[in-house]
């Protein structure tokens, strides 16, 4: 069987924005030997292949760090922020950050889709029970960050994986159409994200969450292609988009109206 070897993302500051706002370099993987001292002011990308929120995700692979773990490695950064610079500097620096956090992805192509193994699972928990499992789970993790210090927290969709490569092989019944089945759970889990998201701007008090509508960006970029310019792929893999379509879509994160990332763009969250 082929590796599944989606990625998930939570960090600091931010992955392609970040160069857009005038950052030389991209933030530093906190398991780097470097990424100690003053490079951890600076932000930390605690991205992992194969993780995913619920724990058992991408459990074929062994050494996944999933949204839990990621989120320890994240208090470890604050407490060694704290030592660093005292509590009252560390929570003020934290409450400046932006968090991005993209998740989920992973759940579905390596969990609740992963072909042959997952065929039981799909039959005994219909796709609602899974999808408010994670949820569920995506609340506590982030109520966490928040605890944590965090107030400035950017929460990206799941994108429409039923179009990447990977799916589409191993669905050869779609033909030339992406799968629908994954694009549905995607869908289902998206929609309780956004009112997930509005749920706790409302109720944990001086945070600022926004919805990054990924899916949204994605599938225009997938339908319209041509209308961007000359890129070769919006894949480089079977699972992850080229860094022409990372570009495309961190512009109209960084810059977007409502209709990319609600309720404001990421430029207009870094200067509040």
């Amino acid at each position: 069987m082929q590796m599944l070897m989606a990625y998930s993302f939570f960090f600091i500051k931010f992955f392609s924005p970040g160069q857009e706002l005038g950052f030389k370099d991209f933030t530093p993987p906190y398991l780097a030997p470097t990424t100690t001292g003053s490079v951890v002011l600076q932000g930390v990308n605690y991205a992992s292949g194969a993780g995913g929120i619920l724990n058992h995700t991408g459990k074929l692979f062994g050494g996944r760090i999933n949204m839990d773990a990621q989120i320890d490695n994240f208090e470890n950064s604050r407490q060694d922020i704290i030592s660093s610079t005292g509590a009252p500097a560390a929570l003020t620096l934290l409450r400046k950050a932006i968090f991005f956090v993209a998740m989920g992805s992973n759940d579905f192509i390596n969990n609740y889709l992963t072909p042959v193994i997952s065929a039981a699972e799909q039959k005994l928990i219909p796709p609602e029970v899974f999808v408010g499992t994670m949820i569920s789970r995506f609340r506590l993790q982030l109520t966490r960050f928040y605890n944590l210090g965090a107030r400035k927290i950017v929460v990206s969709s799941v994108g429409p994986i039923g179009c990447i490569p990977f799916e589409r092989d191993a669905n050869p019944a779609a033909g030339d159409n992406c799968v629908s089945l994954a694009n549905q759970l995607a869908q289902l889990f998206n929609a309780e994200l956004k009112s997930l998201i509005t749920d706790l701007s409302t109720n944990l008090k001086e945070s600022k969450f926004l919805y990054a509508d990924s899916y949204s960006i994605l599938e225009d970029i997938l339908q319209n292609y041509i209308s961007y310019g000359e890129h070769a792929h919006v894949f480089w893999d079977p699972y992850h988009p080229s860094e022409a379509t990372n570009l495309l879509a961190a512009r109209r994160l960084l810059d977007g109206d409502t209709n990319d990332i609600t309720p404001m763009n990421i430029r207009q969250l870094a200067r509040l």
